[in-house]
């Protein structure tokens, strides 16, 4: 089986990646994998404080991960695997591709104007030392474009 992992957070060009990739899921009988990453925080709060700013962002992320399944299991029927990690992007994104090897492609949305975004910029540096494939959705695809894509 196919699967198709997207990073997930509340970007338009995420929703575009994740639109893409459920589309190809199901066309292919393939599976979504949605990775929701936190970012560790910069600063040292006393612990309480540290604990609970660190839980928000977790809660916010799974929220974020948990609305997006729900729109690929409304489209398609199939739900997904959500995995929300705290941690550098880059680096979490390797770990879960080094720990799910049947992940077929990596499934990124550029920024429709300017910078494409870290993410996009990360991996596209580096396509070739991968596991699998990267895709990078543009941005400024309508859902029609993209399911015509897909």
């Amino acid at each position: 089986m196919r699967v198709y992992l997207v990073i997930m957070d509340e970007t338009d060009e995420a929703r575009v990646a994740l639109r893409f990739a459920a589309r190809r899921a199901a066309k292919t009988d393939g599976a979504v994998h949605i990775l929701a990453l936190v970012q560790p925080q910069s600063f040292n709060a006393f612990g309480g404080v540290q604990a609970t700013i660190e839980a928000e962002a977790r809660d916010r992320a799974e929220v974020i991960a948990t609305g997006a399944a729900g729109n690929i299991l409304s489209e398609s029927g199939k739900m997904p695997t959500i995995s929300v990690r705290v941690g550098d992007g880059k680096e979490v994104v390797h770990e879960y591709l080094a720990e799910h090897p049947e992940v077929a492609a990596l499934v990124l949305g550029a920024a429709a104007e300017g910078n494409p975004g870290p993410l996009v910029t990360a991996f596209s540096q580096n396509a070739g030392t991968l596991s699998c494939p990267l895709f990078v959705i543009p941005g400024a695809l309508g859902e029609e474009d993209i399911d015509r894509l897909s």
